[in-house]
């Protein structure tokens, strides 16, 4: 083999090598990971921490909020409020690696008729070089996402009239194509809107619902026979679950599930497609106060029909799953959630009876919180103490691999029981990125 012909095999591996690599690294792009479905793709990723303490790649300093990191293009963004001198809601963007600020854009934004004064709540989105926020009294941004330049803005608040939710906007918007959708609860047919994303001109609105704050998802019905099933955007508003052709906005089906004492619908939908061919997509749903609702989907998206829904009365004697922040895990034939007092739980998926629960992940409290991410077998936990924990889950029980500190908790988010931790963290180049309302933090996970 000559040396040309050498250094052309050469090159051939090592290209191939790096793309294998950035083939297996994966951006957090937007609420819950790169497909809303709070899986964590990336491999190579440790088994256990080495002590007590995650040590932290960076930290950058920023103020209250309980909108979650998202990571693309190698730079993570996050939001949060200054209340002096001026309250303000302020979007950042920092270098992944160094903690680096990059740019921040920051507007004024007066925090009225609703709870919670800690910040935005949604998500920053990134989608073909723009950054999508929505704060929490309903400024809709597109900032470039690179420069933080201003492409377009509109206060939602003001011109959709918004029937403000007591605890703000807080449904991270999503993209459909050349559509960015959020649910905000505007006054008439305007619960649900769609923008173009590159102009911010309205495209539709839909349902004369109140605004909930849980985030839609877009579905896609099983082909068959007769054609591919319809495309369906999800919507869980505070009076019902909506089914809704994304591109205009139409209803296709609608299954009620009105709130009882007031809105309280804040985990996501989640989606599950059974491996059993006769079996039409599952869709579940969980709340505080009126237990989890398991949808089936029709086989071509046009429909739904109620599978079981279980219920408790009281938080300590229930075996119910009842979420409130948690977003459940469905996996094979079972689901895991953690419920309004940071109880982990098992349902059988057949009939939402209880398998197992168990309370070692926190501290049993009202409203203790944890956010799950699943990684191939193995399941990441962000409890509200800041501890990461690895577990494996399974219908035997919870199996805690390691257990390690991250985050102190802040007063700002929950001022009870020394503070809470109440965001969820991004998963993205085998690192974890995480925030309180005082820093945004960086931690390597990649193995040694």
């Amino acid at each position: 083999m000559n040396s040309r012909i050498r250094y052309l095999a050469f090159f051939a591996l090592f290209a191939s090598t790096v793309t294998t690599y950035d083939a297996a690294a994966d951006d957090w792009p937007q609420w819950r990971g790169s497909r809303r479905d709070g899986v964590w793709r990336e491999n190579g990723v440790i088994a256990k921490f080495d002590g007590k303490t995650i040590q932290r790649r960076w930290s950058a300093p920023i103020s209250s909020g309980y909108s979650g990191p998202t990571v693309a293009d190698g730079r993570v963004y996050v939001s949060d409020r200054l209340r002096e001198p001026r309250e303000q809601e302020r979007v950042h963007c920092f270098e992944w690696k160094t903690g680096k600020k990059l740019w921040t854009y920051a507007y004024d934004c007066v925090y009225r008729d609703f709870k919670y004064p800690a910040g935005p709540r949604a998500s920053v989105i990134i989608d073909e070089g723009r950054a999508y926020s929505l704060g929490a009294a309903g400024h809709l941004l597109c900032l470039d996402a690179k420069s933080g330049k201003v492409n377009w803005k509109r206060d939602l608040r003001t011109e959709y009239e918004i029937r403000m939710p007591d605890w703000g906007i807080s449904a991270s918007p999503i993209i459909e194509g050349d559509l960015i959708i959020v649910q905000i609860g505007g006054k008439g047919d305007a619960c649900v809107v769609a923008f173009e994303k590159s102009s911010g001109k309205e495209r539709w609105k839909s349902l004369a619902d109140e605004a909930s704050y849980s985030a839609p998802i877009l579905v896609d019905g099983s082909p068959s026979a007769k054609g591919a099933g319809k495309r369906v955007l999800v919507c869980w508003t505070a009076n019902r679950i909506a089914g809704l052709e994304p591109s205009t906005g139409k209803l296709i089906w609608g299954h009620p599930f009105k709130y009882e004492r007031w809105p309280i619908a804040i985990s996501d939908p989640v989606l599950h497609r059974p491996s059993g061919p006769s079996s039409g997509p599952l869709l579940l749903f969980s709340e505080a106060h009126k237990g989890t609702l398991l949808l089936r989907l029709s086989h071509d998206g046009s429909g739904v029909e109620k599978v079981w829904h279980q219920r408790g009365e009281g938080n300590r004697s229930t075996t119910a799953l009842h979420c409130l922040q948690s977003t459940p895990i469905v996996r094979g034939d079972h689901a895991y959630g953690i419920d309004n007092e940071g109880v982990l739980r098992c349902l059988d998926l057949d009939d939402g009876k209880q398998v197992w629960q168990d309370e070692s992940l926190m501290p049993r409290a009202r409203w203790a919180t944890g956010y799950i991410v699943r990684n191939g077998e193995r399941y990441w936990i962000l409890n509200e103490r800041g501890e990461l924990i690895i577990a494996q889950l399974s219908p035997k029980g919870l199996q805690e691999l390691s257990r390690a500190k991250l985050l102190d908790p802040t007063m700002m988010q929950l001022r009870r029981r020394g503070g809470v931790t109440w965001s969820h963290p991004a998963f993205a180049y085998r690192h974890v990125f995480a925030r309180n309302d005082e820093e945004l933090v960086c931690a390597d996970l990649s193995e040694r």
